[in-house]
């Protein structure tokens, strides 16, 4: 049975860093909407691509403020972070009761 917890733990380890990593893109793709960003540039074309499917829905949901001032990336940030407190931290305890 300590083969299944050691399994789920390395799962929610790798889900953690993968978690902050995807947190960064999207920090990164808000800085960078800051500038007016070459739309052929290949680092630029990724973050729009990895980021877009998150963002697209949230931005349908959420206004747009009299501003145009775009939220939704603060909105993915927080179900990340919600992601990384609830399902990791479930994964790991899970992981502890099958040791």
């Amino acid at each position: 049975m300590f083969v299944l917890g050691n399994f789920v733990r390395a799962l929610a380890v790798v889900l953690d860093y993968l978690l902050w990593a995807y947190m960064w893109v999207i920090i990164i793709r808000a800085l960078i909407s800051w500038v007016n960003p070459d739309p052929y540039n290949p680092i630029v074309r990724f973050l729009v691509a990895v980021t877009e499917p998150v963002l697209a829905p949230l931005r349908r949901l959420i206004p747009t403020w009299r501003l145009g001032i775009d939220i939704s990336p603060i909105f993915a940030i927080l179900i990340v972070i919600f992601l990384q407190q609830f399902l990791v931290r479930t994964l790991f305890h899970l992981a502890v009761i099958l040791q």
